[in-house]
C-alpha cells in the first residue's frame, strides 16, 4: 500500500536531519566489585605453605614430651577481612602407647578446623575429659584433670594467640589487689624456717581453686577467700 503525498502549502524556513536512535543506550562503567570475602569452610584447599605454632606438653605421667603443632591458613590476606583460622593439627611423641588415639584425635580435631564456624567449643569440651586413673599437677599447682585436657589448654591457648578467642588476663588493676592479698598471707603465715616462696609460684600453703584448678587460693586474716591465680574471690 502506498503512503499518501503531503502537500507543503507553507514556505520552508529551516530543517533538520533527524538521526537514528542507537539500538542500546550507552551504559555507564560499572564499579568495580569488591573482592569476594573468603570464609572458612570445608571445600577450601590446602594452600602450599601455612603458618603455626609448636607448643611442647611434659606431663608428669609420661617420659617423654609431647609435641603439638597447630598450623594456621590465612584468609583474605592483606585486606581489612584478613584473619587467621586453625587448619590442621598434628602430634608428635617418642611414646606409642598412646598412639592409636592421638592420631585419631588429631584427624578429627583437624577436620573440625576445615569444617568451619566456631570452633572455641572444642576448648570446652576437651578441658572436660577426665582420666579414670585420676589426673595429674603440673608446675605452678596447675591441675590437669586428663592429658586430653592438656590437649584442650593448648589449643585454647592458639585460640587466643591467634585471636579467635578473647583474652582474660587480669587488668593492671586486679592484678595489684591480688599482689596485695598475696603479700598480706605471706606475712601472716611467714615463719623463721620456712623458705621464701619461688617468684611466680604460688604459696606452698595454698589451697585448690575450683574455677581456674590450681592450687592458688588463699584465705587472709579477715577471712577472705582469694585466687591469686585468676582472681577470683567472695570478698569482692
Amino acid at each position: 500500500m502506498t503512503a499518501a503525498a503531503i502537500k507543503i502549502t507553507n514556505k520552508i524556513v529551516g530543517y533538520s536531519v533527524e538521526k537514528p536512535k542507537p539500538a542500546e543506550a550507552e551504559k555507564e562503567p560499572a564499579a568495580p566489585r569488591a573482592p569476594e570475602v573468603v570464609s572458612m569452610n570445608e571445600n577450601l584447599k590446602r594452600p602450599e605453605m601455612l603458618v603455626g605454632a609448636t607448643y611442647k606438653v611434659k606431663t608428669p605421667v609420661s617420659d617423654h614430651a609431647m609435641y603439638v603443632t597447630i598450623n594456621d591458613i590465612v584468609l583474605n590476606p592483606g585486606t581489612p577481612h584478613e584473619q587467621r583460622r586453625p587448619f590442621e593439627m598434628f602430634i608428635n611423641s617418642k611414646n606409642l602407647e598412646h598412639y592409636q588415639w592421638i592420631v585419631a584425635l588429631t584427624r578429627i580435631i583437624s577436620a573440625v578446623f576445615r569444617k568451619g564456624g566456631d570452633v572455641t567449643f572444642l576448648v570446652e569440651e576437651l578441658k572436660a575429659v577426665f582420666d579414670p586413673r585420676g589426673g595429674y599437677w603440673q608446675r605452678g599447682g596447675i591441675f590437669m584433670p586428663s592429658i586430653v585436657a592438656e590437649l584442650g589448654h593448648v589449643i585454647e591457648k592458639h585460640l587466643r594467640m591467634i585471636g579467635l578467642m578473647a583474652d582474660d588476663r587480669l587488668d593492671e588493676e586486679q592484678r595489684k589487689l591480688i599482689e596485695e592479698r598475696r603479700e598480706a598471707f605471706e606475712a601472716l603465715t611467714k615463719s623463721s624456717d620456712s623458705a621464701p616462696t619461688e617468684k611466680g609460684a604460688f604459696p606452698p600453703n595454698a589451697q585448690f581453686c575450683g574455677k581456674c584448678n590450681t592450687k592458688a587460693l588463699i584465705v587472709t586474716d579477715g577471712g577472705c577467700r582469694t585466687c591469686v591465680n585468676c582472681g577470683d574471690s567472695k570478698c569482692g
